[in-house]
């Protein structure tokens, strides 16, 4: 089999390699029944970094499941400063206790670790979701003051506030969008850490699928220069003028956090897939103070290779931004040049050649790890469809990550890229707003979609809402067309189609030809098609018991089985294409039934990614430069001697031939839109199918019965690993008889070790399975579901071996090695553990004469006191030379329990130090110094009182950090 070969990417410009243009075909059938690829011996592209300002920040999180009320300040002081910048209460406080929370990496998707609950969502997949928090502490290089400094989360469902040391700076009312938060102004340095906390409310959805719950993609922390580009700040999509020519228009938006307007330049380089320089401009811009400019220039290419489905040519394009000289910021940003056109009589154009638009809907769920999808997984989901000859894939019904835009974008594969929410109300046109602006360079993305079957499209309101979300996605991007994925009423007198540029069918297959007759100069799209059901290995429908056929018979009353959905559309040169309802089964959705079913049957391919039948048809469907030929159902039906078992030949050929134990059983001409059948009385032995073009044979197809099982098999996706502890893959599960076939029927329970890597998943793609899909990371359970289970492991770091391990009673073991290789793992904020700072102090007026330890301000008074931060001197004093410095904090659990260490990292003069009345701890020297003392174990809050006494002309108070910890 013919498989895309890509080795590891790094950020330069010369290693954007595009998959090969290599024909694709599905995999093979042999005797041994495997339905599964041969492994790969490469590793698998790492997602191009755009911006080399964002490190990730997925280590060192804290989760808490539940929500935790914050207290009810305690009277007026603590009311008045729980509404002040900075004193957020409870979780959100800076010096909350999280120190037994339990420590989680992003992207974490805590719904996936839940048990299935049937008071739960149906849509949701019954799994319970709620409310979670998150906290992280991270310190920032004083080297970085002066700079911008952000954090993005690329995805966080559903509902979140963000706090950076106790103040709000983000909420988030879509899991699907990015949140991008300027934490500047927040922001401390050197030894303060900084402290974030987010609070995630999953108990509100946005879909009628299974959303996950948490930080369930890539987070980052931005520090770039304080006059730099933006966050999706380059616009770059190539142009192609009348005369031929192509060009680069590059708009670079710029802002500038410093305190006068400041002059740069900025230099756009374009480079070959090579890596060679083919053209470059520059241009000055001025931005003023906390203000944005854009910087236009234009570079002007000519001819250029193109990007296409087959040969996804990709260069990239350098922006630099010049200060006094030297390069202060950068983007890589990888473009492709093609053209794009739909046409009302002809379908879609790609380069002014028609390609029909073979996609399938996708969510962004697995099993195992729910939404917290690893990039090499989703990559690998992306070969999965590539195999049985897809070329785009619409991410139903949300904005895609954009690491499946970028792989789209190597692979060849067309996006239909989708916004969530049919609102133009402001919260909900910036998402809009940030999609495009996000997405607006990728040469894979061909079309947008405004919403998914909304109830208004045929109203007044509807209209106008489309009218305007319209506006403002052209004002961005001028280049592509827009539709809406309608559930009919495509001719009713008032409907949102007339305000977009093509017009999206779901379903209503039957209306094509009406709706093209009433409106000819309209290009059609099948947004959403088919519907089909059907449950992996399993050839019987048994309602009763959830199962759906694996032949192609049964969908939903809306829908139509694979074969007669594709062919309305293949007919038709003026339906552009269209999308499969779905290339994969997802959690939640179990149409047509409820408990105790958790997930859907729609997918081409089950939850894991294993191929059900409708994988062999639609690749002899799509399929036309590889010869494909499939064969089904397996043959291995004890008990059924005699019976006429239906069996389905699909290929892409001229003529398939079948025959049973070397008897020839008939030559039919080939069908691809239905495949080819036969009843034949089952007897145990050898089933082949033979295809054949212009009369020579082109490919084979073999299905053997299979004896009992003895032994268990391992089988990677990949044969190696990057050991940067971020690789992650697939490995099937199955067992083999004593011949070494595989066996189609085994259904048992399995147990799993693994060393140099961690369990992160399990699945069998049983939509009626309510084992958990999470295990602890060295050992875990499942058991085969008709034949098949799966394991998802990540690679621990450094040079070594991963070793798996697989039993099952009865049965031999398995054992499998995969090679790990040395590969520098990508960049992270260091982890840090939380400490417990008293950073925020009240301070006395100056005395002469030594005060009373047990003087404080009285409550409600927030004027006589001054406010002051630890590692803020106190100026030179004038008058008298005592003070009282003073806090109240509660210690945390385990300081409480046993007893901590009070530490001052610096005080500047004669101090003594009392805790609750008791005096702890004295400092003779009137230099800085440090000083420290054991605060005994008790609950609840303690009161500090530090009295300072400053030498004559000197600073004074509390000139460092100050912490309290166990010990």
């Amino acid at each position: 089999m013919n498989r895309r070969q890509l080795l590891l990417a790094s950020a330069g410009a010369s290693a954007l390699r595009a998959v090969p243009a290599v024909a694709a075909a599905a995999a093979p059938q042999t005797a041994d029944g495997f339905p599964m690829p041969r492994p790969e011996n490469s590793l698998p592209p790492r997602p191009v970094r755009q911006d080399p300002a964002r490190t990730l920040l997925e280590l060192g999180w804290r989760f808490h499941e539940g929500d935790i009320a914050a207290p009810a300040p305690a009277g007026h002081a603590e009311t008045y400063l729980s509404a002040m910048a900075g004193n957020a209460i409870g979780a959100a406080a800076v010096l909350y206790d999280d120190s037994d929370w339990a420590a989680v990496r992003v992207p974490h998707d805590w719904a996936a670790a839940q048990p299935f609950v049937e008071s739960a969502n149906i849509s949701q997949g019954y799994r319970p979701r709620g409310i979670g928090w998150y906290r992280r502490t991270l310190l920032l290089d004083p080297a970085d003051r002066g700079k911008t400094i952000e954090l993005h989360f690329d995805g966080i469902a559903t509902n979140a506030t963000i706090w950076v040391n106790g103040s709000v700076v983000a909420h988030s009312w879509s899991g699907y969008a990015s949140v991008y938060a300027d934490i500047t102004p927040f922001a401390t340095f050197g030894d303060e850490p900084n402290v974030i906390a987010i609070r995630v409310d999953a108990s509100a959805w946005e879909g009628w699928w299974y959303e996950g719950a948490g930080l369930y993609r890539h987070a980052w922390l931005v520090r770039r220069a304080p006059v730099a580009i933006i966050s999706d700040g380059v616009y770059c999509d190539p142009r192609r003028d009348v005369a031929g020519r192509w060009q680069v228009p590059v708009v670079a938006t710029l802002a500038n956090s410093e305190r006068a307007a400041a002059t740069v330049t900025v230099e756009a380089t374009l480079f070959d897939p090579e890596g060679h320089a083919v053209e470059r401009a520059s241009v000055a811009a001025t931005v003023p103070v906390l203000e944005q400019a854009d910087a236009r220039l234009t570079l002007d290419i000519g001819d250029a290779r193109l990007w296409s489905v087959e040969t996804p040519t990709l260069y990239t394009l350098r922006v630099q931004v010049l200060r006094d000289g030297g390069v202060v910021d950068v983007r890589q940003i990888p473009i492709g040049f093609r053209t794009i056109r739909f046409d009302a009589e002809r379908g879609f154009f790609l380069n002014e050649r028609p390609v029909k638009i073979k996609g399938v809907c996708i969510h962004q769920d697995h099993a195992g790890v729910g939404t917290a999808m690893p990039d090499a997984l989703l990559y690998w989901r992306l070969q999965r469809l590539k195999a049985m000859g897809c070329n785009a894939v619409r991410m139903s019904s949300n904005a895609p990550t954009a690491e499946l835009l970028d792989y789209c974008d190597r692979m060849g594969l067309l996006v239909m890229d989708e916004n969530r929410h049919f609102n133009p109300s402001p919260d909900y046109m910036a998402q809009l707003e940030w999609l495009v602006r996000r997405d607006r360079n990728h040469p894979s993305v061909i079309i947008w979609t405004l919403w998914n079957e909304e109830p208004l499209k045929s109203t007044p309101q509807g209209v106008e809402m489309t009218r305007r979300m319209v506006a403002v996605l052209k004002r961005l991007d001028d280049a592509r067309p827009v539709t809406v994925a309608m559930n009919g009423a495509f001719n009713d007198p008032v409907n949102t189609s007339t305000e977009v540029d093509v017009t999206g069918f779901n379903y209503y297959q039957d209306q094509y030809d009406v709706y093209h007759r009433l409106v000819p100069t309209k290009p059609i799209i099948s947004t959403e098609d088919t519907s089909a059901y059907q449950t992996r290995g399993a050839f019987e429908s048994d309602p009763k018991a959830h199962i759906a056929t694996s032949y192609d018979r049964e969908a939903a009353g809306w829908g139509a089985p694979h074969g007669p959905s594709w062919k309305m559309i293949a007919d038709r040169p003026f339906v552009a294409g269209g999308f499969v309802w779905t290339g994969f089964d997802y959690h939640g959705e179990p149409t047509p039934y409820e408990w105790p079913t958790i997930s859907s049957f729609f997918g081409i391919l089950d939850l894991c990614g294993f191929p059900k039948t409708a994988f062999g048809l639609r690749s002899a469907q799509w399929i036309d430069d590889a010869p494909v030929l499939s064969l089904a159902p397996h043959w291995t039906w004890p008990g059924r001697e005699g019976h006429g078992i239906d069996v389905v030949v699909m290929s892409n050929a001229e003529q398939v031939t079948l025959s049973l134990n070397g008897r020839e059983l008939g030559t039919q001409a080939v069908d691809r839109f239905l495949g080819n059948s036969w009843k034949v009385p089952y007897a145990p032995g050898r089933i082949e199918a033979v295809a054949r073009r212009g009369g020579r044979i082109v490919a084979r197809a073999v299905q053997e019965t299979a004896g009992r099982p003895v032994a268990l098999r391992l089988t990677p996706a990949r044969s190696v690993m990057a050991g940067d502890g971020e690789d992650v893959q697939p490995v099937t599960v199955d067992a083999v008889d004593a011949k070494g076939r595989h066996v189609p029927t085994a259904n048992l329970p399995v147990r799993f070790t693994v060393a140099g890597a961690a369990i992160i998943g399990l699945g069998n793609g049983d939509p009626n399975s309510h084992e958990p899909e999470q295990s602890p990371p060295d050992h875990g359970a499942r058991s085969l579901f008709n034949g098949l289970a799966q394991v998802i492991v990540r690679a621990e770091t450094g040079r070594g071996r991963i070793v798996m391990t697989a039993q099952a009673d009865g049965l031999a073991p398995a054992r499998l090695t995969i090679d790990r290789l040395a590969i520098d793992p990508p960049g992270q904020v260091p982890a840090i553990s939380p400490q417990q700072r008293i950073a925020q102090w009240r301070r006395s007026a100056a005395f002469d004469a030594r005060p009373s330890p047990d003087l404080a301000p009285s409550d409600g008074d927030n004027n006589s006191w001054a406010f002051v931060r630890s590692g803020t001197p106190t100026p030179v004093e004038t008058g008298g030379r005592w003070r009282v410095y003073r806090a109240a904090i509660t210690p945390w659990r385990a300081v409480a329990a046993g007893g901590g260490m009070l530490r001052f990292a610096a005080i500047g003069g004669r101090a003594e130090l009392w805790v609750d009345g008791q005096r702890l701890a004295d400092k003779a020297d009137g230099a800085a110094g440090p000083l420290t003392a054991r605060v005994p174990a008790g609950a609840g809050a303690r009161r500090i009182a530090l009295l300072i006494e400053a030498d004559a002309g000197a600073e004074s108070g509390i000139l460092g950090p100050v912490t309290l910890a166990a010990g």
